[in-house]
């Protein structure tokens, strides 16, 4: 049986374990919920719904998954859509899709082109870019390669604010419209703006540690230019 002296000695050592990760705890929340306010404070009054947008002349779709048959996923989709409804609108002249070309099955940013031409778009007003690794990388290659200094976002509602906040911190003027329609897939759509909470913390770091674009590809009707 241990002496009571070291009893007490495990007592202690487990109270101040318990107060360590207690204080761990609450730094991590104070900053996670620093970086969430201040990537909501970039980008307050810049969101809006897709009647109300001012006219910009591209938008900038950004990535999500793709299904292994090469089509839109449910929430890529429904961000395709929008970008297409814009365009019909003629709230937008030419429309980018910004995804990755990392899996081996598919190329996100191919298979987004490839549905809006599938939707009537006319193919020299799709231009599709594969380094959009991130949100960070799809807004700092609008501003870098792209040369663009005004664009709508879109994407889900939930990822939207983030996504404005990083174009807008990199000097694109940017608004955003976000797509709702996914919010049928509850389970998806709540994992996804919990992770996009999270999220925000990432975005600062990449706003003081990422000044340049990976390399990438960009696709406009069927040519390539390496950059």
């Amino acid at each position: 049986m241990p002496a009571p002296e070291q009893r007490v000695s495990g007592k202690q050592r487990l109270v101040k374990l318990s107060w360590l990760l207690l204080g761990i705890g609450i730094v991590g929340l104070a900053t996670l919920t620093g970086a969430v306010s201040f990537v909501r404070s970039i980008a307050a009054g810049h969101i809006y719904a897709q009647s109300d947008v001012p006219a910009a002349p591209v938008a900038l779709v950004l990535g999500a998954q793709v299904n292994p048959d090469g089509t839109p996923s449910a929430f890529l989709a429904a961000r395709l859509d929008l970008a297409k409804r814009l365009y019909d609108a003629r709230l937008v002249e030419m429309i980018i899709v910004s995804g990755d070309h990392l899996a081996p099955e598919f190329n996100e940013a191919a298979a987004m082109r490839n549905y809006l031409i599938r939707t009537g778009l006319p193919e020299e007003r799709v231009i599709a870019d594969t380094g959009g690794f991130d949100t960070y990388e799809s807004c700092l290659r609008a501003k870098r390669i792209f040369n663009l200094s005004r664009l709508i976002v879109v994407t889900q509602s939930y990822h939207l604010v983030r996504a404005v906040a990083t174009c807008r911190a990199l000097g694109i003027d940017a608004t955003g419209v976000g797509d709702d329609s996914a919010r049928q897939h509850a389970i998806a759509w709540w994992r996804g703006v919990i992770r996009d909470q999270i999220a925000c913390l990432k975005t600062v770091i990449d706003l003081a540690t990422r000044p340049d674009p990976k390399p990438g590809e960009l696709r406009i009707s069927g040519d390539r230019i390496s950059t």
